[in-house]
């Protein structure tokens, strides 16, 4: 959609001008309508790329709403993978500690 006020892309950073094509969504922000497809989320765990481009469930994952819980593969791989998930997302979300 064509932008009706100025704002800063939550995935880039930078300006977004009045007129100019981007995505809103409500509680969430604006991005360019070039970041929202080229989006890079960062594991959970070891805080290095999550390895989107890659992913199998990027059509069906909901980047906004899951990018702060993801995993990268080398992580979800490891021996104790989710006791290491449950431990960095329970220190990033105290309110979710108690139910992961």
């Amino acid at each position: 959609m064509a932008m009706k006020y100025p704002g800063k892309c939550i995935a880039c950073g930078e300006s977004i001008r009045v007129g100019e094509q981007g995505l809103w969504s409500k509680g969430v922000g604006v991005k360019h309508a070039d970041c929202a497809e080229n989006v890079q989320m960062m594991c959970s765990v070891c805080g290095g790329p999550a390895g989107c481009t890659e992913c199998e469930f990027r059509d069906s994952c909901g980047i906004p709403n899951v990018s702060p819980a993801c995993i990268c593969k080398s992580c979800s791989e490891k021996r104790d993978a989710l006791g290491l998930y449950r431990r960095s997302v329970g220190k990033k979300f105290v309110v979710l500690s108690g139910s992961i």
